[in-house]
C-alpha cells in the first residue's frame, strides 16, 4: 500500500470507537461521514471491521486489517501477509417501513446492479462490494442469493447485517456471495460482547 491512509490502532480500539454507533442503530443508517477517517460512515467502518473479524477467525494471525481510502472509496481491506489490498464500495439496503413487503434476495441483487450501473466497468472493476443489510425482513438463504446475483465487473460481494441482540451481545452475520468455487457461500456469525471489549467469530457454513 503506497498511499497515506488512516487506520485504527487495533481492532479492539476500533470496536470501542464503534460502540455508540452500533447501540444507536439509527446512526448506522443516517450518520454523517467521519472526516478524520477519509469520509467513511459508521456503517462502512463497522462492515469493514466485521469482515476482518470473520476472516481473521480462521487464520493463525490477524492479517486482515482495514484503512481509509485516499481515492474516495469506502475503505481498503488489506492483507498484511499477502501485501494485497482490496478497495471497497458499500451500499445500504435500508430498514423496511411498517407493513412493507419486500424480497431480500431481490433487494440484494438490485443493490449490486445499481452499483455497477453507477459508473460501469471503470468504476466497478476490481472492487469489493459490501452490502449493509438493514431491511429487517427476516431470514434469507445465502446460497440462493449467490446463485442469482447479477453478472458485474465487481470482484467480490459480501453482505453484513445484524442478526439480533442476545443478552446485550450484538450478533452480526457476515456472508461472502462470490468466489466460493461452486460450493456453499461462506457464512460467519460475529458475536460482540456486551462490554464491547471482545468478540467471537464462528464460521457456520
Amino acid at each position: 500500500m503506497k498511499h497515506r491512509v488512516t487506520k485504527f490502532k487495533s481492532p479492539e480500539a476500533c470496536l470501542k470507537d464503534l460502540e455508540p454507533f452500533i447501540k444507536d442503530g439509527e446512526h448506522l443508517q443516517t450518520g454523517k461521514p467521519f472526516k478524520r477517517f477519509g469520509g467513511l460512515r459508521s456503517r462502512e467502518l463497522l462492515a469493514n471491521w466485521l469482515i476482518c473479524a470473520a476472516v481473521n477467525s480462521g487464520r493463525s494471525t490477524a492479517s486482515l486489517i482495514f484503512t481509509s481510502d485516499p481515492v474516495d472509496g469506502d475503505g481498503i481491506i488489506y492483507d498484511t501477509d499477502e501485501k494485497a489490498d482490496f478497495p471497497t464500495e458499500h451500499v445500504l439496503v435500508p430498514r423496511a417501513k411498517p407493513g412493507e413487503q419486500r424480497d431480500i434476495p431481490t433487494l440484494i441483487s438490485s443493490a449490486i446492479a445499481k452499483k455497477q450501473e453507477k459508473g460501469g466497468a471503470a468504476y466497478a472493476s476490481g472492487k469489493t462490494l459490501i452490502v449493509f443489510l438493514e431491511a429487517g425482513l427476516g431470514r434469507w438463504v445465502p446460497n440462493q442469493v449467490a446463485r442469482q446475483i447479477p453478472k458485474t465487473d465487481i470482484q467480490d460481494v459480501w453482505v453484513v447485517g445484524l442478526q439480533g441482540v442476545e443478552n446485550g451481545e450484538y450478533v452480526y452475520g457476515v456472508t461472502r456471495l462470490t468466489n466460493n468455487e461452486g460450493g456453499d457461500a461462506p457464512v460467519w456469525l460475529v458475536r460482540i460482547s456486551k462490554d464491547f471489549d471482545a468478540w467471537q467469530a464462528q464460521r457456520t457454513q
